[in-house]
């Protein structure tokens, strides 16, 4: 089997796994954290944790090696705009996610010693999870930018590389 072939397809897996498992996860989280049920979010929260270390740290990680070695094979310049821009999307949507990360597990940390003592969630979990919501946005939206630049591959001038 052609490697290229197999490179573009780790490249398109990564790129799924990162856009499928933020936007599962997304949901989830929500509809849990809706119900109010302390139980039942730890429950959740302990699921979304396992999944983005999993998938998404996983994606994370293939998605440059898989990008640039497919860039280069191609003969495309890493310095081409569409690619630049795709690389500092991928670090706003790193910038977002990894303090999603680290809220992810006080979240289901928080939930978990609510359901243990019989108790509701605390206001502090309120708040954090209104910062986990919030940045979700920028980087969802970051993801979604990236995999347009990957379709249509514009021609992006950037002045300063001329």
């Amino acid at each position: 089997m052609d490697w290229l072939l197999i490179l573009r397809w780790l490249h398109v897996i990564g790129a799924a796994a990162l856009f499928g498992t933020g936007a599962g996860i997304a949901f989830f989280m929500v509809m849990a954290v809706r119900t109010r049920d302390a139980a039942l979010v730890a429950h959740v929260a302990g699921s979304v944790v396992l999944a983005d270390m999993l998938f998404t740290a996983t994606a994370v990680v293939a998605q440059p090696v898989t990008g640039i070695l497919l860039a280069l094979a191609l003969g495309w310049p890493l310095t081409e705009g569409w690619i630049i821009v795709a690389l500092a999307l991928y670090v706003v949507t790193g910038a977002f996610w990894l303090p999603v990360v680290w809220i992810q597990v006080r979240l289901r940390d928080m939930a978990r010693a609510s359901a243990m003592a019989g108790a509701p969630l605390p206001a502090r979990f309120d708040r954090l999870y209104r910062i986990w919501f919030a940045f979700g946005f920028p980087a969802f939206f970051a993801v979604l930018g990236i995999l347009w630049l990957m379709l249509a591959r514009p021609d992006i001038a950037l002045p300063w590389l001329r």
